[in-house]
């Protein structure tokens, strides 16, 4: 069994009051690792790390190529030990080895994407056009924010710390990274790499806790950032908390994106994709495409193949390399999806497929669920609300416009899919909908050149791209007079 001590400071440490937590594979339910739990000391003690290393001559002497050279050197860790990271992602979050793999090649990516980012970017630049010849030169400065608390959730646990942590050393900042329960093996091998690579002592914290944790974090005053992903819930209570003391924010919250296959879609191409956008990792990913929406012209023909190809998923356990979909991650989220099931199942929506729990051999070990299929409208619950399961609500619409409405009746607005052959016509309507993220005959793929975040109730403030940098930074304008004598000053005359 592994053991997840506190990183602390460039250190591993046991907790202060010795209090563990067993984290167990949501395959087979075994247990996997033992995980010190921070006491309130122990939290302190991260936070004035983080704090300590912030105002320190060694980070601050740092300079952007050493950073990128630290965020290039990690890229280059983890794809040195992606078997075992791999191996453990498998066992911790119940990902898919195809899941897995992925994951690992995408927090790479993002590593080496960054360090290239971080060298190019003007953290000082002139403005020509504000800056007037003998008169003024202004600048604008791009200064790291400060300490910052990070929150990250159970569903993408490396590519999550990933997102998290790359930014704060581009910028300058330093953090205290909080890991889920749930999964906390992957952030903790991150850790190790950190270390590894030199990135100074203090910068990078990781620990890991529930949402006592999480609070304690976010109340702290000496973090002047937090970035969260997680529930629009939660979201809410940390804009509450982060008000008192004016803390900067960035928020990854919920999503029930809508995925619209208008009538001249490639049919078998648009079938396949709207089964990929709600069941990757067994629909526990925020952006899951879960609104399906599908013009009348090709609706039964559309509903007939989709129920062919749906039975053709293999759920299964997840290091079998032919598994589409493996287990959700313990039993809460089972018995909160199937209570979704249940209750769509009472309002009279018919179901098209699945609709239970997979049992017998393998599947009694862990929380295996059909992927499931409603037809549904926005008077269902499942319309409004995210499950974050294998479910899907199915709608039919008439028109462009139509689907643009329905796709937009969300609190929610963080992705959402358009499929069409019709480049022209596919933008146009891609164009309207208020989502962060709006594939064209695609879906969950991401570019960590550009910028991941949401609309509405979905968060704000954006993750990747040059956009995630600047929510790490404050801007601050320098001005540089031209004016060197007193005579020339006559604006000092107005108190004289």
């Amino acid at each position: 069994m592994k053991e997840i001590k506190l990183f602390i400071n460039g250190e591993f440490k046991n907790s202060s009051h010795g209090a563990k937590h067993i984290s167990k594979d949501s395959a087979r339910g075994e247990a996997i690792a033992s995980i010190h739990l921070p006491s309130e000391e122990d939290i302190e003690r991260a936070v004035e790390s983080a704090h300590k290393a912030f105002y320190s001559q060694e980070w601050k002497d740092c300079d952007q190529n050493k950073r990128a050279d630290f965020l290039l050197a990690i890229s280059e860790k983890i794809k040195e030990r992606k078997n075992e990271i791999i191996e453990w992602e498998i066992k911790d979050s119940g990902s898919t080895v195809r899941k897995a793999k992925a994951d690992v090649h995408n927090a790479a990516s993002y590593f080496k994407v960054l360090s290239k980012v971080t060298r190019q970017f003007q953290f000082t630049e002139k403005d020509e056009q504000a800056s007037r010849e003998s008169f003024s030169e202004n600048f604008r400065e791009y200064a790291p924010v400060g300490v910052c608390a990070q929150i990250i959730p159970w569903n993408f646990p490396l590519v999550m710390a990933a997102w998290k942590i790359g930014p704060v050393i581009a910028t300058g900042c330093t953090t205290v990274l909080k890991s889920a329960l749930e999964t906390p093996i992957t952030a903790n091998i991150l850790a190790e790499i950190i270390q590894e690579v030199g990135v100074p002592a203090g910068v990078v914290n990781i620990i890991t806790g529930g949402a006592a944790v999480g609070e304690l974090l976010v109340n702290n005053p000496l973090i002047s950032k937090v970035g969260f992903t997680g529930s629009t819930e939660v979201g809410r209570k940390i804009m509450k908390s982060a008000s008192g003391t004016v803390k900067k924010l960035s928020l990854e919250l919920g999503g029930k994106s809508a995925n619209i296959i208008l009538d001249d879609a490639d049919l078998n191409m648009a079938v396949d994709g709207a089964l990929y956008a709600f069941l990757y990792h067994s629909g526990q990913a925020c952006d899951s495409g879960t609104r399906l929406l599908v013009q009348e012209g090709i609706y039964n023909e559309f509903i007939q193949k989709f129920t062919q190809r749906i039975a053709e998923v293999k759920v299964g356990v997840p290091e079998d390399p032919t598994t589409g979909m493996g287990p959700v991650i313990n039993e809460n989220q089972y018995n909160r999806i199937i209570d979704y099931i249940q209750t769509t199942k009472n309002e009279g929506a018919k179901l098209i497929y699945g609709g239970e729990r997979l049992v017998g051999g393998a599947f009694d070990k862990g929380y295996y669920i059909k992927p499931t299929a409603f037809e549904i409208t926005p008077d269902n619950t499942i319309w409004h609300e995210e499950i974050f399961g294998p479910v899907v609500g199915i709608t039919k619409f008439q028109t462009k416009e139509e689907a643009v409405e329905l796709a937009n009746n969300s609190i929610y607005g963080l992705a959402g899919a358009v499929w069409s052959k019709d480049e022209q016509k596919a933008r146009s309507v891609a164009s309207q909908l208020e989502a962060g993220t709006v594939w064209i005959n695609e879906y969950h793929l991401l570019n960590p050149g550009m910028p991941f975040g949401g609309f509405k109730q979905s968060g704000q403030g954006r993750e990747m791209g040059i956009e995630g940098l600047h929510a790490y930074l404050e801007v601050r304008h320098i001005w540089r007079s031209d004016c060197n004598s007193r005579e020339q000053k006559q604006w000092f005359d107005a108190i004289f």
